[in-house]
């Protein structure tokens, strides 16, 4: 029987955080879900400069995490780049593809990497329960087939990814999933939300592996609640508290992007594996 190998790629530079805590459970979900064997590993890319080797692993999912995603020196930095180049480069010349999930600090680098746009510093620190919309591209992405638009999701982030580079996108064949609320009172550019790199990598700016009891676990922290009442007020704070465990929300948002990326990997991991023998 075929073994599926599941690299979590930690990016959180041995910080305490809930998103991380989440992307353990939604993958021990799936391998206890599934009927083949399932293998799980962590790497602590940013604290212990460990990064996976792809030929050992089938399935990564790279999770946010603190700071700048511009280069400061570190060496993991490096690693991380040439790991993103690893995958995208085996995914160009081979038959059996690897599959990559990249969420917001790892998507941010991703995106710096491939020259993609403008990934600048926020006037101010966002948190919160946040209104997703679609692009036309991402009316036909498969991983928000059961998302309406919106679709909500918990954003956490000091730096935002807006100006795409339209030529850039287009020279490499990548596409533009989904984008922040439009508000047209505020003078300010739309930030890039997800991107489709490729056929088998995929990248959000948003959390979609937070829950609601991960939430409000963040909201514990001062410098979240705070954040989220300067976004949005103190009557919209309170209710997206008592929302927080809607089942149209960030409930459905957890329950679909993440675990239909990990089943339809899978599946296309176990054919192409049939095939080669």
């Amino acid at each position: 029987m075929t073994e599926v190998r599941i690299a979590l790629l930690d990016m959180n530079n041995n910080h305490v955080n809930q998103g991380f805590k989440n992307i353990r459970e939604i993958s021990e979900a799936f391998k206890q879900e599934s009927k083949e064997e399932i293998s799980i590993q962590t790497f602590d890319v940013r604290y212990k400069n460990e990064i996976p080797a792809i030929d050992d692993f089938d399935i990564f999912i790279s999770s946010g995490g603190p700071g700048n995603p511009h280069r400061e020196g570190h060496e993991w930095e490096e690693q991380f780049a040439g790991f993103l180049d690893a995958v995208y480069n085996h995914n160009l010349q081979n038959e059996n593809k690897k599959y990559l999930f990249l969420i917001c600090h790892s998507f941010q680098l991703a995106s710096i990497h491939w020259k993609l746009g403008n990934i600048c510093k926020r006037k101010s620190y966002s948190f919160g329960v946040m209104p997703v919309h679609k692009t036309e591209e991402g009316e036909n992405e498969f991983l928000f087939k059961n998302l309406p638009d919106p679709f909500y999701a918990v954003d956490s982030r000091a730096y935002q990814f807006i100006e795409p580079d339209a030529e850039r996108f287009e020279e490499l064949g990548m596409q533009i999933v989904a984008i922040e609320k439009f508000r047209p009172h505020i003078n300010l550019e739309r930030a890039v939300m997800a991107v489709r790199f490729s056929d088998e990598i995929f990248g959000t700016q948003f959390h979609p592996e937070a829950n609601p009891s991960g939430m409000i676990e963040n909201l514990k922290d001062e410098k979240n609640k705070e954040a989220m009442i300067e976004n949005f007020g103190m009557e919209k704070y309170l209710e997206t508290i008592d929302r927080m465990n809607d089942e149209d929300k960030i409930v459905l948002t957890q329950a679909q992007i993440l675990p239909r990326f990990l089943r339809s990997a899978k599946k296309n991991i176990l054919k192409k594996n049939e095939v080669l023998v």
